[in-house]
């Protein structure tokens, strides 16, 4: 029987029996090519590699990064408009004051 497997139904358990889980530095991470290059053997083998299986961490991890990256894009927005703010009341106060001191100077 050549029964192969699948994600939700392995053909096996036992991680004696699967697909060598070989990674080279040359490829990127995610790339489609196959660990194992004998015919026949393979298909008794489970169809899932170790970064088949890592592929939703990886992609949770951008997720999260992405997030962070607007969570601090927002702050950084926060704070440039309390600056701004408060740079107009500076001014607005330091307008009151020389009016304030030319009124007591005309007097």
């Amino acid at each position: 029987m050549n029964a192969t497997g699948t994600i939700d139904r392995p053909f096996t358990h036992d991680p004696k029996k699967q697909a060598p889980m070989t990674s080279s530095l040359r490829e990127p991470s995610g790339s489609a090519i196959s660990a194992v290059s004998t015919t026949g053997a393979s298909d008794s083998r489970q169809n899932r590699t170790r970064e088949m299986q890592l592929i939703p961490e990886a992609m949770a991890r951008a997720h999260m990064a992405e997030r962070l990256r607007e969570a601090d894009a927002e702050r950084q927005a926060v704070r440039l408009v309390a600056a701004r703010r408060m740079q107009r009341r500076a001014e607005r106060v330091s307008m009151r004051a020389r009016r304030a001191l030319a009124m007591a100077v005309m007097n």
